[in-house]
């Protein structure tokens, strides 16, 4: 790649997690339920926040922690996401850019704060998350750097942030931007309530400006309307170009629409720890490897080998150097 290119830009949520110990009472207290995840206002927000125990504050985001694992196996990453100009945007912005991701994208000076979602750990272990969206969910078509999407050999959608509408008018701008530099776009499903709540949106912006969709094998079902695997490929073919479905410890299969199947085995972790943010981590292998040209097996390699170093620990970026991991792999 030249000294200017970039290997993927991500354009997503930008959310820090708030980290605390807590106790059943707390989560009484403040009608957060056990080990589950709901949506708060930012009165409410700032309400549990100040009454949370000390605890760590970490970037988070589905999009920006794929843009920590593409700088962590040696990659050059953008990422495109809104935050406000208050102490947690202040802490995000630091996070990415201390890892060497370009992140520019101006701030909101007034209206919504900086997203975040409150995590209180209980004794059992169990995270009970209230999540704040704000700020994040203002991404607007001004917010596409068309020059920074130029520079990139992908740029990496968030389907969590395509639900916001205005956002969804940036994805299609950067889609265009980038097509017409002739690089490619990704995007992840995220969640499959996301599908269920935008199937046929979805459907119509895949088919019209996506080269790489990535989901996990509910998302998969969800969009294509079968569990049959057989169904999911052949349509999968008929919609994009490439589909990766991860399916845990089963592994992924990339699905090119021309070409055959090609099935991954999992890395097993040194332990199990924490699922949280094994997709990004995947998807951040695999677009690294494809922008860095790579085949499909090696980079869908990439992608296991990252997956499995996130779920080893808490939290949803690494804690070992991924391109020391794959160098020992033999991937790099």
């Amino acid at each position: 790649m030249s000294a200017q290119s970039l290997d993927v830009v991500g354009v997503g949520n930008a959310i820090v997690d708030v980290l605390a110990e807590a106790d059943d009472a707390f989560l009484a207290a403040h009608s957060i339920p056990k080990g589950g995840m709901i949506l708060i206002d930012e009165a409410n927000a700032r309400e549990i926040y100040d009454a949370m125990a000390p605890g760590v504050e970490i970037s988070g985001g589905s999009a920006a922690n794929s843009m920590a694992c593409v700088a962590s196996l040696g990659g050059q990453a953008g990422f495109i996401g809104k935050v406000r100009n208050d102490a947690l945007g202040d802490i995000f912005r630091h996070d990415l850019k201390a890892l060497g991701v370009i992140f520019d994208t101006p701030p909101l000076t007034s209206g919504f704060a900086t997203a975040r979602c409150l995590i209180n750990v209980t004794p059992d272990a169990q995270r009970s998350m209230t999540t704040y969206i704000g700020a994040a969910s203002q991404v607007a078509p001004a917010d596409v750097d068309e020059a920074l999407v130029r520079r990139a050999a992908f740029t990496f959608f968030e389907g969590y942030l395509f639900e916001q509408p205005v956002a969804r008018e940036a994805f299609v701008k950067a889609c265009l931007a980038a097509k017409a530099a002739g690089k490619r776009a990704a995007l992840t499903l995220s969640h499959e309530g996301c599908v269920e709540r935008q199937h046929d949106a979805f459907i119509d912006f895949i088919g019209a400006h996506v080269d790489v969709l990535l989901a996990n094998h509910h998302e998969a079902e969800a969009l294509f309307g079968s569990g049959d695997f057989a169904v999911i490929a052949e349509e999968a073919r008929k919609l994009c170009p490439l589909t990766a479905v991860t399916r845990s410890e089963k592994g992924s299969i990339l699905i090119p629409r021309d070409g055959d199947i090609v099935e991954l085995e999992a890395v097993a972790p040194e332990r199990l720890v924490d699922t949280t943010g094994a997709g990004d981590a995947y998807a951040a292998g695999l677009l690294f490897g494809l922008a860095r040209g790579f085949d499909l097996a090696r980079s869908g390699a990439l992608g296991s080998l990252a997956a499995a170093e996130i779920i080893s620990h808490y939290g949803a970026r690494p804690q070992k150097n991924l391109a020391a991991l794959a160098r020992d792999a033999g991937l790099l």
